[in-house]
């Protein structure tokens, strides 16, 4: 509830005046209403129903008392006339209600999609490592779309209490025995309806996890599609999304079928209390025909606003769990924060590297893990415009050591040092502007060529373009395609081969114009021909930026000044490759033997 209560004031917050007008609207369309309900009696009264010419209705009596001063012949019209007019009236009250319901719900949702999706790009980078990514999916996609029916749900709930209470006002004016009579069974069916808002409840929990299991599933299989058509495992992945679907139908049919039995009692119990109402009227209280009519008028548009509350309530409570969901991932966020976008940009200045990076005694293990350090006591520098390469067994810490580098992670101990300046929150944004980092998996937008390489230099020329193409051995390929650097690519540059998508990420990083060029086993999974292309274009930058290699082969890392060797998070061995290469007992040497084939 309180997670409810929270995104209400939010939205008190963000919708402001627009709100307080809706809810001042709501109040003059239940009245007018009331009032047409009340013009009813001397209609009636003038085609000789029942007299209205008595003091026993409020307001009727004076009202009647007027129009005898009208002529006869218009004052039908004239009554006709103003029950048109306040119809009319609050038929445009609530067009133009339901247009400020939807801009301020709208506007809402817009404005929690921008939160959520800034708070998860401010959070650090350990965050994401602990989470799953379809839960970022699952929560601005389906449990967003529940917050916003639970919102507009909130919003209609007002509206009939507002309603609501109106109309009971005119009620007890009218007759106070009669209304508290209608109120005393309407308590009694809410205590009973109790246990409806509770299975609500447990519904929700289930819609909730149900839906977070059909996103992080298709999410995983699509992702592995490959490997699901090459192993055939097309039956077994089918019989699971048929079975999750089977649960998320029944579970959708059985809150319909609650839904369906409280709206069955609701109405079944009101058709019992009208008769009762109508018998007792008569017989005990005495009431005359001319009130009565009009407790019955009122209480039978007001008996539908009871099961209507009713339906929002079984319906808000069912998405507390979305509300909660949304709540939780923004707390994580906010504990997750490094610093603001705002901020961040402040920081951006050129940065530029004269003497090196220096590692000093830096260790890292990662959060909860109790198993030991992924990296203890690192030392080593990495003189500026030279190429560094880090290579190692699975495991030995290479990519951890990197996230570090790059300042995804910040260690346990010891630092960063930058021409001799620790690396800080204050330098942070701006060491890390400076960095271009080309991955083992090269990730492309479906999008243009030219469009996934200006996404990082939004104003790069053409020439620019074409030269960061030249750099990474891609332009030959590029001006052959059909639409040359306007080609769509599709998904994750599936359109184009291994090589060439490496390529293209390869080239995206360059036209940053980086002091820093990290490839994280970059050419692992290429051929020959284009691991060489690759290579040369590394070779061509080389005394141009810092660099620093990844290396899976071991062949592509001959040029590079020095090296680096890890194992079990720790460092070695470390210098030239023909220096390492030359200690046979050494790691390295023994890893260059295993690759050349030159050793069992």
């Amino acid at each position: 509830m309180k997670d409810l209560l929270f995104y209400v004031n939010r939205l008190r917050l963000f919708a402001g005046r627009k709100l307080y007008i809706n809810l001042i609207s709501s109040v003059i369309i239940s009245c007018l209403e009331s009032v047409g309900i009340y013009l009813l009696v001397p209609m009636l009264s003038l085609i000789g129903i029942f007299s209205a010419g008595t003091s026993s209705i409020p307001f009727v009596s004076g009202f009647s008392e007027f129009i005898r001063w009208v002529p006869e012949k218009w004052s039908l019209l004239l009554i006709l006339s103003i029950y048109a007019l306040l119809i009319i009236g609050q038929a445009v009250m609530q067009k133009y209600q339901s247009i400020r319901s939807s801009e301020i719900q709208q506007g809402f949702i817009r404005l929690l999609r921008l939160d959520i999706y800034q708070a998860l790009l401010e959070s650090r980078w350990s965050f994401f490592v602990k989470k799953r990514r379809s839960d970022f999916n699952h929560v601005l996609t389906s449990e967003l779309a529940r917050v916003s029916q639970g919102t507009v749900q909130t919003m209609m709930l007002l509206t009939s209490l507002i309603f609501t209470v109106i109309q009971i006002t005119f009620a007890f004016w009218l007759s106070a025995k009669l209304t508290a009579l209608v109120i005393i069974c309407g308590i009694g069916f809410v205590l009973f309806s109790r246990r409806f808002v509770k299975g609500a409840k447990v519904l929700g929990d289930r819609t909730s996890e149900l839906s977070q299991s059909y996103f992080a599933g298709v999410n995983d299989h699509f992702n592995g599609i490959k490997d699901i058509k090459s192993n055939m495992l097309e039956k077994t992945n089918l019989n699971w999304f048929r079975s999750l679907c089977n649960r998320m139908e029944q579970n959708f049919i059985q809150f319909v079928r609650m839904q369906s039995s409280s709206q069955l009692l609701y109405k079944s119990s009101s058709a019992v209390l009208i008769v009762l109402f109508i018998f007792i009227s008569f017989e005990v209280l005495h009431v005359r025909a001319e009130q009565l009519m009009l407790i019955i008028l009122i209480f039978s548009r007001l008996w539908p606003r009871f099961t209507m509350i009713q339906n929002n309530l079984e319906q808000i409570v069912a998405t507390f769990p979305a509300f909660k969901s949304l709540t939780d991932l923004q707390r994580d966020c906010q504990e997750a924060k490094e610093m603001a976008l705002l901020e961040r940009e402040s920081q951006l200045k050129p940065f530029t590297i004269e003497e090196g990076i220096t590692c000093h005694e830096v260790s890292f293990r990662y959060e909860g893990d109790k198993t030991g350090y992924a990296l203890r006591n690192i030392n080593f520098h990495i003189p500026a415009n030279s190429t560094t390469a880090f290579v190692g067994k699975s495991g030995a810490g290479k990519s951890t050591l990197i996230d570090i580098l790059i300042g995804l992670f910040q260690p346990e101990s010891g630092q960063i040092v930058i021409d001799g300046v620790p690396l800080t929150p204050d330098n942070l944004f701006s060491y890390r502007n400076s960095i271009s980092y080309v991955s083992q998996d090269p990730f492309l937008f479906n999008a243009s060529i030219r469009e996934n390489l200006m996404m990082v230099e939004p104003d790069a020329t053409e020439a620019e373009i074409w030269e960061a193409l030249k750099f990474s051995a891609s332009d030959d390929f590029v001006s052959k395609l059909p639409q040359g650097m306007d080609t769509i690519i599709g998904d994750r540059g599936i359109r184009l081969s291994g090589g060439e998508r490496q390529r293209i990420v390869l080239a995206r990083a360059i036209l940053r114009k980086p002091a820093i060029l990290v490839l994280d086993e970059a050419t692992s999974a290429l051929d020959n021909e284009n691991e060489a292309k690759i290579q040369g274009a590394l070779d061509r930058l080389k005394g141009n930026m810092t660099i620093i290699v990844i290396a899976h082969r071991l062949s592509t890392i001959r040029n590079a000044d020095q090296v680096i060797v890890l194992e079990n998070g720790k460092i070695i061995q470390q210098g030239g490759y023909m220096q390492l290469s030359k200690e046979t007992k050494g790691t390295f040497s023994q890893l260059l033997a295993y690759q050349t084939g030159s050793k069992a």
